[in-house]
């Protein structure tokens, strides 16, 4: 529906879609996302000038809306601890454990304007197939002995989308660097080692992201490589990067 509609609209309009269930969601190679009730999804679309920060660097807006959805949450007075991460490129992870949402974007460059469509979701209150954002509520509140409400949806898709447009401003005005240290604070790979190609293959350590989103490992005796995220996939259960 939006892709229909996105071309047909004044630039200054935003738009967006919200779901309550998904049977037939779009994900990475093709795959079919299936979501149940108590997920936040949606599809956002947005236009960003092809001579522009941002333009000129279009893989990092899934890292930007991978820390909206983590900082929709942390940003909350009192929710700052809850361990809610970003895996690169395009996961919101619990900790290092568990995955709990993801973001796809698609993009079109018309004359000199990207259209992007930016689909995103995450698990808020359904416990299965894995976890959601108030089980971590939960159990947050039973260590700590605090008294934090569960959060809800709506809420977060438009926290979400207000920290995106945020995000987006300010890698407009300061590029890359403006927003990595945030990123950083956030993201789950920090010092990890890993292996490339397969359990047997070369051993690298995670170094960061470069200046267009792609991640940097080291590999011994061969320097700093990036890492195309299109093209490669993060094993967090086997700690590999691979191809897909």
């Amino acid at each position: 529906l939006i892709g229909r509609l996105m071309f047909e609209l004044p630039e200054e309009m935003g738009l967006i879609a919200i779901a309550v269930q998904q049977t037939q969601g779009k994900g990475r190679s093709g795959n079919v996302w299936l979501s149940p009730m108590g997920c936040a999804l949606s599809t956002l679309h947005i236009t960003i000038p092809l001579h522009s920060n941002l333009g000129q660097r279009i893989p990092f807006i899934q890292h930007l809306v991978s820390l909206a959805v983590v900082e929709s949450v942390r940003s909350i007075p009192g929710y700052e601890d809850i361990e809610l991460r970003v895996k690169w490129p395009n996961d919101i992870y619990y900790s290092d454990l568990m995955k709990l949402g993801g973001v796809l974007v698609n993009s079109t460059l018309i004359e000199t304007t990207f259209h992007i469509l930016i689909g995103f979701g995450f698990n808020v209150n359904n416990s299965n197939p894995t976890i959601c954002i108030n089980d971590l509520i939960s159990k947050f509140n039973k260590e700590e002995g605090t008294k934090l409400k569960p959060l809800t949806a709506d809420c977060l898709i438009a926290r979400t989308v207000t920290v995106l447009e945020r995000l987006i401003d300010i890698f407009q005005e300061k590029g890359p660097n403006g927003v990595l240290p945030h990123y950083y604070k956030y993201w789950v790979h920090s010092g990890k080692q890993v292996h490339l190609y397969s359990e047997e293959g070369p051993t690298a350590w995670i170094v960061g992201i470069d200046d267009y989103g792609f991640l940097q490992v080291h590999e011994e005796g061969k320097g700093v490589e990036s890492v195309h995220p299109d093209g490669n996939s993060f094993d967090m259960l086997r700690n590999l990067i691979v191809p897909k």
